[in-house]
């Protein structure tokens, strides 16, 4: 999983995922990640936590050389599910104002913006960029 998040996010700026760091995070109860494709070349991946009613997607990558063939909405509709077998009336997510391709993704898939963070993430020596926080109503199963 941490290779693919390493291809999936190549810019200088992304903060890595060890492969440590995600086998600590699902070790979580709350935490859950579904892939698509095997190991060692995983085409897709979503890692979300469930907690107090409500879900948040952790991280989400889909292999470069997959994109364009509908990974991205299968992985969001599995977490939806996910978050609604929990209990969650909501999934949220974080994404970069200047990631077009993923927050189109985001609105198709019915997630609504529901707030800002400004300067949210850091890139370097270039200027930080503003997340978009945004939600997916869902009702629990």
């Amino acid at each position: 999983m941490a290779a693919l998040y390493a291809r999936a996010f190549d810019a200088p700026w992304e903060t890595q995922w060890s492969a440590g760091a995600i086998r600590d995070l699902l070790a979580l109860p709350t935490v859950a990640a579904m892939i698509l494709g095997s190991e060692p070349a995983l085409s897709g991946m979503v890692m979300a936590q469930a907690a107090a009613g409500e879900a948040e997607i952790l991280t989400i990558a889909v292999d470069p050389a997959c994109r364009g063939r509908g990974l991205g909405r299968r992985l969001l509709d599995g977490a939806a599910i996910w978050a609604a077998a929990r209990g969650a009336d909501r999934l949220l997510l974080e994404v970069a104002v200047d990631n077009m391709p993923a927050r189109a993704l985001y609105l198709s898939a019915g997630f609504r913006i529901a707030g800002r963070r400004r300067g949210y993430y850091a890139r370097g020596k270039a200027p930080a960029v503003d997340a978009e926080v945004m939600e997916l109503p869902l009702v629990p199963a």
